[in-house]
């Protein structure tokens, strides 16, 4: 049983205790005398103080991109953003630059997704996470200096006092990652936003820092949007979770309700490609074709060319957002006429 959840299902309903409302946001990218390239296509979601919620999909789908738009870290030109971002009742999107380098990482911070290349790699560590400070805090680098210490200790990285002396290069790949979340944390953010922060380390530093994760939100409450091509991680740490293909949201589900019983075929192909030590022996399913196996949105499903259950209204409708019966966890949003039926995963 499908039931529409308002006219328009795509916009969850507005509360007090929302601390983050996404609404229709899209960016589109182009240049002068090209047709422009929709990489996020009316995204709307909300975030509570003390939750997580996750951004899954393959490359390519639109997570890190409003991540940035969130953030007004898009470059002026050559894109065009629209909606509305609110946080805590004022709209990112029409605050000016200077306005916008206010709330930036004293009440929004961003963890990226490659500590090398957002580390300045000629300025020692304690500099840059001391600048922070400054900046938000009104502290001398002197007052700041032992509060990055403390940060440093905090997210696991040893010998503290000499760590602040070296440059990012001087640092493995765990410690850069883990001065990153420092700088995010100077300030006590109330939302946290963290791009793929475990893309490219070893298993053990993975779990170490989605551990570090995981405490700031259980301890300060602090909102986390969590943005992964990693199913694992959104198993471990996510309390509702948002599939994105082709820029659009195809399901949200709390973490449970999609790990046990996916609706969507991308997100049971997703979910199918991961190595299970449970499972049978033999080879993995993937997700066939690519994301550039597209339909445009605006006359079909986009996903219909690579979908293993396409039926012929796929490529002549555009499918919309709708609520789903209640899962078992809370209600959950489905866009596709052919949804997955009884497969339950657990």
């Amino acid at each position: 049983m499908t039931i529409t959840a308002d006219a328009n299902p795509d916009r969850p309903a507005a509360s007090a205790d929302i601390l983050l409302q996404v609404r229709d946001l899209t960016v589109d990218f182009g240049t002068k005398g090209s047709k422009p390239f929709r990489a996020v296509d009316h995204v709307s979601f909300d975030v509570r103080p003390g939750q997580t919620v996750g951004l899954v999909g393959e490359s390519g789908c639109g997570k890190s991109v409003t991540s940035m738009a969130i953030m007004g870290l898009l470059p002026k030109r050559g894109n065009k953003v629209s909606g509305t971002v609110q946080f805590e009742g004022t709209d990112l999107l029409s605050l000016s630059d200077n306005q916008m380098r206010e709330r930036r990482g004293r009440d929004v911070a961003m963890i990226f997704q490659d500590p090398l290349s957002s580390l300045n790699p000629v300025v020692p560590l304690g500099i840059q996470v001391t600048e922070v400070i400054e900046r938000h805090r009104g502290l001398s680098r002197k007052q700041a200096m032992p509060e990055a210490k403390e940060l440093l200790d905090k997210v696991g990285i040893p010998d503290p006092n000499r760590r602040l002396k070296e440059y990012p290069h001087q640092l493995s790949g765990g410690m850069r990652q883990r001065a990153l979340i420092a700088m995010a944390l100077a300030c006590k953010p109330r939302l946290l936003i963290a791009d793929e922060p475990t893309t490219a380390l070893d298993v053990t530093i993975q779990a170490q820092i989605l551990t570090l994760l995981s405490e700031l939100v259980r301890d300060s409450g602090t909102a986390l949007v969590m943005i992964t091509h990693d199913l694992g991680v959104v198993a471990g740490l996510c309390d509702e979770v948002n599939v994105l293909y082709g820029g659009r949201i195809v399901e949200r589900a709390a973490r449970h309700d999609l790990f046990a019983q996916p609706r969507h075929p991308y997100t049971y192909g997703l979910l199918e490609s991961i190595p299970r030590l449970d499972a049978a022996r033999g080879r993995l399913n993937p997700v066939p074709g690519s994301v550039a196996d597209n339909l445009p949105w605006t006359s079909a499903c986009a996903f219909a060319p690579r979908c293993s259950q396409p039926i012929a209204r796929c490529t002549e409708q555009t499918p919309e957002l709708e609520q789903i019966e209640p899962g078992l966890d809370g209600d959950r949003l489905l866009r596709c006429f052919n949804p997955i039926e009884g497969k339950d995963r657990r």
